[in-house]
């Protein structure tokens, strides 16, 4: 493993912070307030290849490597979470989905535009009881007369109420539990298909989550995305590389933190001069900087391995688990270091620190990570 970035790499990440500075950040104070998707940012993004990221040319994307998937969600993350979850989700989850699992016919008619930042979309796991228990899920589909019949409640879907193009998981034969769920690509406007609540969330509130509800929706036979009773393997398995997404995208958010802090540690003067020369504010710094640049190299390793077709359940886990609470630790000394400046909203620094909660919830809470790691590390101890 190299540890440093290719020209191609550097030249990307250059190119993406230049953007976010130039046209991400500016609205970020004004979304997260008024709860509002960026329409016109990800039209931008699409521009660029950001939708698209790690499908290959030939079905719309970028085809970049999953080390550059990474680098851009930091980026994006650095000035805003909220548009780097919507762009994680997006790739990672409901276009990556299909794109691995999905027929030529489906890759064609549903990946490409997805691609291309055409339709917007949204991958539907979660229900009101069962979160971290994804196995237990209630929604069901069955066949009827050549259709299939879907009924049941999502919650928590990141795009619910502004995507295009759905995956959704069902159980289609309640004998099997976990063995026994599908996966559907279902689309914007079917019949019986709709949108519920739309959250008002303590942070990522730039990125639209809602639930969906589906009462005798019925789809085409051809819906079924993948083989029958084998969407919930394909369902971890897409879960695994989003892990990996989650915690560039906490990396990035712990790295605004910081780059707020010690700007304003540098002007705010105290006792005659700046807090940056404090010891205890240096000390914030220095725990930060240190943990923060240990969760990407955690990142990198995760993505290194999945680039190279190895097994890398254990090190996604590490490196969503590791990020996410550094990111915590990070926005919260960020907040400390601004004092009462930063429990207003004048400052970015509470915004972070509403944002980096999400990370230790999404894509598995962290107590399923220390699950899944400490499982991966009896089963591999010689």
């Amino acid at each position: 493993m190299e540890f440093e970035l290719t020209e191609e790499q550097r030249l990307l990440q250059q190119t993406v912070r230049d953007f976010s500075q130039r046209v991400i950040v500016l609205g970020a104070k004004e979304r997260d307030i008024k709860s509002e998707f960026p329409r016109d940012v990800i039209k931008e993004m699409a521009g660029l290849g950001f939708m698209g990221m790690i499908i290959p040319e030939s079905y719309g994307g970028a085809g970049l490597d999953y080390i550059s998937y990474t680098i851009v969600l930091e980026e994006i993350a650095r000035v805003d979470g909220a548009v780097a979850l919507s762009v994680s989700a997006h790739n990672s989850l409901c276009t990556n989905h299909i794109y691995l699992s999905g027929t030529e016919e489906q890759r064609r008619r549903f990946v490409i535009p997805l691609a291309k930042g055409e339709r917007i979309g949204a991958w539907g796991l979660t229900e009101a009881g069962s979160g971290s228990d994804a196995a237990g899920l209630q929604t069901t589909a069955f066949l009827r007369e050549g259709k299939w019949v879907l009924n049941g409640e999502k919650v928590l879907i990141t795009h619910g109420s502004v995507a295009d193009t759905y995956v959704i998981m069902a159980s289609t034969d309640r004998t099997k539990g976990k063995k026994g769920i599908s996966a559907f690509i279902v689309e914007k406007g079917i019949p019986n298909f709709k949108v519920g609540r739309v959250e008002d969330k303590l942070g990522m509130r730039g990125s639209d989550t809602a639930s969906l509800i589906f009462e005798d929706c019925i789809i085409p036979e051809e819906s079924l995305l993948g083989k029958v009773n084998e969407g919930f393997i394909d369902a971890l398995k897409i879960l695994e590389g989003g892990r990996i997404g989650m915690g560039a995208i906490a990396v990035g958010i712990g790295r605004g933190a910081l780059e707020e802090g010690l700007r304003y540690a540098k002007e705010r003067r105290q006792f005659g001069q700046p807090i940056a020369n404090f010891q205890a504010i240096q000390w914030m710094f220095a725990d930060t900087a240190t943990e923060l640049d240990a969760a990407r190299l955690l990142v990198y390793q995760a993505a290194f391995l999945k680039e190279r077709g190895l097994r890398y359940t254990k090190e996604a886990s590490m490196a969503k688990l590791f990020a996410s609470e550094a990111a915590m630790r990070a926005t919260m000394k960020g907040i400390q270091i601004h004092g009462g400046y930063g429990y207003t909203k004048e400052f970015p620094v509470e915004r972070y620190f509403r944002d980096a909660k999400l990370c230790e919830i999404g894509e598995g809470t962290s107590e399923i990570q220390r699950m899944i790691i400490a499982r991966e590390t009896i089963r591999t101890d010689p």
